[in-house]
């Protein structure tokens, strides 16, 4: 007896791949994606100077405002300088002296012109008369120049001592405190402060998403906080370039929190919405008839 024939494999392992592959495209996008909640805006608030920290004014957890101290450097050389130069810039006895003495010069020259003009005087008087003048003009010039150089003085000091303290760059809340009471910092941030009015939201969506999410769209997002409830933010930003590892692209929302109720940090779920949509039956259409 013959053994039967054997059968070849292949027409049953392209019918696997075929049902895969059907499988793989029936297979719907998920339509809630974890995401992650982080602040706005994030800074490391550092002195662009060398210095001492001579007072604290924030720590940890404290909400600050924009402009509001957080911290100073001891300023004792750097406010010396700016009085100094504050008192150069308000001294006005050397302008007064210049002008009374242009004053004097311009007299003389008025009265040697007259006497010239009667003979009295020689023409080497008025000459040296009219330099006399226009030596005192030029110092009073050179005088009031000084003054605006004193002036000008006055601001450089001034934004060297403002360099000493330290100021929140914007709203939020200080997330770390890095310096100490006699600390010497010269390159080393001093606070990191976290902006916590206006969250931003980023998760990794699917390539089949692509497409049908767009900016301005709003999405429902559930933190994983016991007892918060579902906020609801706009996409701002969506990844024109995807990955290609994953077969991915990312989006940023911002999820507003003015009441600052929801905390940074924060893993959720964001429901996309699009199953409902995809579920929801066509709007009926009138026809020909109907319409008429």
């Amino acid at each position: 007896m013959h053994p039967p024939p054997r059968r070849s494999p292949l027409p049953w392992v392209g019918l696997s791949l075929a049902l895969l592959a059907t499988a793989s495209q029936a297979q719907p996008a998920p339509q809630a994606l974890a995401c992650l909640i982080q602040p706005a805006q994030v800074a490391e608030v550092g002195s662009a100077v060398i210095g001492v920290v001579q007072t604290l004014q924030a720590d940890r957890g404290d909400r600050v405002q924009k402009g509001q101290v957080l911290a100073t450097l001891r300023s004792e050389v750097e406010r010396a300088s700016a009085e100094a130069a504050q008192s150069r810039a308000r001294s006005l006895g050397e302008l007064r002296g210049a002008v009374a003495a242009l004053d004097l010069a311009e007299l003389r020259r008025d009265r040697a012109r007259s006497l010239k003009d009667e003979n009295f005087v020689s023409a080497q008087a008025l000459e040296q008369a009219e330099a006399e003048f226009r030596v005192a003009r030029e110092r009073v010039a050179q005088v009031r120049e000084a003054l605006r150089t004193a002036t000008r003085e006055v601001d450089t000091s001034e934004a060297q001592l403002a360099q000493r303290t330290l100021r929140a760059p914007f709203d939020g809340v200080v997330v770390e405190r890095y310096a100490n009471l006699g600390e010497r910092f010269e390159e080393k941030a001093l606070f990191r402060i976290a902006a916590v009015a206006l969250l931003r939201v980023e998760l990794v969506a699917p390539l089949p998403l692509f497409g049908q999410l767009k900016v301005g769209q709003k999405i429902q997002v559930t933190p994983e906080l016991p007892g918060a409830q579902v906020r609801t933010a706009s996409i701002v930003q969506i990844d024109q370039v995807l990955d290609p590892a994953s077969n991915t692209f990312r989006l940023r929302l911002d999820l507003p929190n003015a009441d600052g109720s929801l905390p940074a940090g924060l893993r959720c779920r964001a429901d996309l919405g699009l199953a409902a949509a995809a579920k929801a039956p066509p709007a009926p259409q009138m026809n020909g008839a109907a319409a008429r």
